[in-house]
């Protein structure tokens, strides 16, 4: 494995949300000095988890050097590409290039209840489609959003293109995507790919995670390949790992009891969709590297981001991410990246 990193949802106390923003931050800090490649932030509206992860990588930059901060996902039925680009470029350019946009499309959950809200005039017309991620493909890459630029009057001078321009992060842009139609697509554009521990299977598709995952990887790349045969295509996977090397008895009780309120889902296909759930997976980092050795859609790729369990104290975190970067991310193959 080349690549290892976390992700995380950034939950806080709706009574105190700074001290929650801070553990996060204390944890990207942690994730830094333990060596990690990447720490990656959920997206969360009128949640109890970060609602504005562009602004908590913003306060990262500036706390690291060298780990890369990302998104998986900032759902684009909420943004406006031009404004969110705007966005990305910033904060790319104050973390000297270190920014992973990760998007997804689609309604946003719960539209019919906040649609007032969010697009009070357009609440009807908008259009939530792919057609999104490549305008902000697009503006990220420089391409001109209007036919003006140059200067006019004494000082004012103007730009046809998104600026701050930051080369590269278009480069750096991930699509989530959970079908096999969604992957392909992502590879045919030109976006790195991002699988999480949901996902879809097409209709007659044996109903295995693994293997449904890895299939979904391999048309990634094949459509990547034949868009462009040089290009990166890279792909993440994100697993929930929870290794107890260095865990106390209390919790490993909590971990246990944690992973068998969720494993019921797993059993079979949920809803209309057939959304499947990968298994957490709980155990020392021998036994959880066994298992990933074991998954399908682990073998197809070198770097990963395993999502760090939701409802989890800071202490917790510290020892979960203490034990993947010392003993389970060697097991994989992994060396921690120094300054």
């Amino acid at each position: 494995m080349q690549r290892l990193g976390f992700l995380t949802i950034g939950l806080f106390d709706p009574e105190d949300p700074a001290a929650g923003h801070e553990s996060t931050l204390r944890i990207i800090e942690l994730g830094e000095e333990l060596g990690f490649d990447s720490a990656w932030l959920r997206h969360r509206h009128l949640q109890f988890g970060i609602s504005s992860p562009v602004a908590v990588m913003a306060a990262a930059s500036q706390r690291t050097r060298r780990i890369e901060l990302g998104t998986a996902v900032t759902p684009l039925g909420w943004e406006n590409p031009l404004r969110l680009a705007e966005d990305l470029a910033t904060v790319d350019v104050l973390s000297g290039g270190r920014i992973n946009p990760g998007v997804s499309v689609g309604t946003p959950m719960q539209y019919e209840t906040l649609k007032h809200a969010l697009y009070p005039h357009t609440a009807e017309l908008e259009d939530f489609s792919k057609a999104r991620v490549e305008q902000l493909a697009g503006f990220l890459a420089g391409e001109p959003v209007r036919d003006l630029s140059g200067k006019q009057g004494v000082v004012e001078e103007y730009s046809s293109r998104v600026e701050p321009y930051s080369p590269g992060l278009r480069d750096r842009l991930w699509y989530g995507a959970g079908s096999m139609s969604s992957a392909a697509w992502a590879g045919k554009h030109g976006l790195n790919l991002l699988s999480s521990s949901v996902i879809f299977p097409d209709q007659g598709q044996d109903p295995d995670f693994a293997a449904v995952q890895a299939a979904q990887i391999r048309a990634f790349r094949e459509a990547a390949t034949a868009h462009a045969p040089n290009a990166a295509a890279r792909v993440s996977q994100g697993l929930v790992v929870i290794p107890t090397d260095s865990a106390s008895p209390e919790q490993r009780e909590k971990y246990r009891d944690y992973v068998q309120e969720r494993l019921p889902r797993t059993h079979s296909p949920q809803g209309p969709r057939g959304m499947m759930f990968a298994p957490d997976l709980l155990g020392t980092s021998q036994e959880i590297a066994e298992q990933l050795w074991a998954h399908a859609g682990f073998r197809e790729v070198d770097e990963v981001a395993f999502a760090l369990p939701f409802s989890f104290e800071h202490e917790d975190y510290v020892q979960i991410l203490t034990d993947i970067a010392t003993r389970l991310g060697p097991l994989l193959g992994w060396s921690p990246r120094s300054e």
